[in-house]
């Protein structure tokens, strides 16, 4: 069996990418696997035969995937970020007063 060795690209001032996926994206990726893993114990535990266990997590898997690509692509490296951060800016602001306009001297 031959060993694998994937190339992870990285210039000057540029962000990880892995086969596609950029910065955060990968951790994000990872700890969805590790939560599969860990679904899939709790249900084999539980008893569910192991064909269905596969089937849940293949079809929960590749969901995540498409997922985690799609955000990759469409926000890109802050872009996630900056679109949460957006959320939190509120569209308008009410002043009843027009005390904080004028200046106290």
């Amino acid at each position: 069996m031959a060993n694998s060795v994937y190339q992870i690209n990285k210039g000057i001032n540029k962000s990880i990418e892995f086969k596609g996926l950029k910065a955060q994206y990968i951790w994000y990726l990872g700890g969805g696997v590790i939560a599969l893993l860990v679904l899939f114990a709790a249900m084999y535990i539980i008893g569910l035969p192991p064909y269905i266990c596969i089937g849940v997590i293949a079809l929960t898997g590749s969901g995540l995937v498409v997922q985690i690509y799609g955000m990759s692509n469409k926000y890109g490296e802050h872009g996630m970020m900056k679109a949460m951060a957006r959320r939190l800016v509120p569209k308008v602001i009410k002043v009843k007063s027009r005390k904080a306009f004028m200046a106290s001297n």
